[in-house]
């Protein structure tokens, strides 16, 4: 019998990214979202990740 290794491939990481979410954005803010990632290079996700950091860092002070 041929044993199958069950474990989920891909590269290892530190951080895993469990949670996918979904949303709606208007016009305006894809614009906006566009824009950031056409002037920085970075993906829409880091972007996003980046928006959050922001405004956690706001709030926790």
């Amino acid at each position: 019998m041929i044993s199958v290794d069950t474990k989920k491939k891909g590269r290892p990481t530190d951080n895993p990214k469990s949670y996918r979410e979904s949303f709606r954005l208007s016009e305006t803010d894809m614009a906006k979202v566009k824009f950031c990632i056409k002037e920085t290079g970075m993906s829409k996700t880091d972007i996003i990740r980046m928006g959050i950091d922001e405004v956690y860092q706001k709030i926790k002070k």
